[in-house]
């Protein structure tokens, strides 16, 4: 099997001049993967190749893959993902994947934004206070997910358990959600993609389906989200989301 000519070019745009040392030690699975990765998946549905680059480092993080990680995050920056989006991705996996998972990334990430001659740290984007980081996130947590939902979660929760939603409100939506560099609907776009990439979060990727959907990414984008994952994310995990996309968004 060789290589598509589409394949060749779409490699060739996000990796100029570079020439994979698995073309030689394994030229059947490379083949197999590009022409997949590169060429077939990317016929199907409408997505730009900065957000598509985005999706897939925000799942990346969640595998996690180190290797591939920096290799792809050195594409993006050639197509266009600029550093604070890169650092803002990064950021955002935190309270989704821990930092446990984030550790090896983040100091990927900067040691790749320093061999492109970037001084960091990079611009802040934090919006908000210690006094007005649980106001302001509960504000986008109910506009994403729904003031009637975000009351229920309160109402439901058991006393000893408060606290969880507490930090959610404050933690997960105030410090990060509301930060800059990455616009809400791109924001959420990348919670998919990493609650997809991390498996066993159904409960989860359900309600993030339809905050996507509040925000204005509707079911076709996040089908060619979950296509345009599935050569990084294997068969069973993208089966498992396709599944939560179905139940949440059905098709017309």
């Amino acid at each position: 099997m060789a290589l598509t000519e589409t394949a060749r070019a779409n490699h060739a745009a996000l990796f100029p001049g570079h020439v994979s040392t698995l073309r030689n030690t394994d030229p059947e699975l490379i083949e197999i993967f590009d022409n997949f990765a590169f060429d077939e998946v990317l016929r199907y549905g409408e997505l730009d190749t900065r957000t598509r680059l985005m999706t897939q480092l925000a799942a990346l993080i969640a595998i996690p893959a180190l290797g591939e990680y920096r290799v792809m995050l050195g594409a993006a920056l050639t197509v266009g993902v600029t550093p604070v989006e890169a650092r803002e991705i990064v950021y955002q996996a935190v309270p989704y994947v821990g930092m446990g998972k984030v550790f090896d990334l983040l100091h990927a990430t900067n040691d790749v934004l320093a061999e492109h001659g970037l001084d960091l740290p990079l611009p802040g984007q934090s919006t908000t206070s210690p006094s007005t980081r649980e106001q302001e996130g509960l504000a986008v947590q109910q506009r994403i997910v729904g003031k009637q939902v975000v009351d229920g979660m309160y109402a439901a929760a058991a006393d000893d358990e408060v606290h969880i939603q507490h930090y959610l409100s404050a933690n997960c939506f105030g410090d990060h959600l509301t930060r800059t560099g990455l616009d809400l609907k791109t924001r959420e776009l990348l919670t998919f993609s990493m609650l997809a990439a991390l498996g066993g979060c159904e409960a989860q990727l359900r309600g993030h389906v339809t905050a996507n959907r509040t925000v204005g990414n509707d079911r076709p984008l996040l089908l060619t989200v979950l296509t345009q994952l599935l050569p990084f994310l294997g068969y069973p995990r993208t089966l498992n989301a396709l599944r939560v996309l179905d139940d949440t968004a059905p098709a017309a």
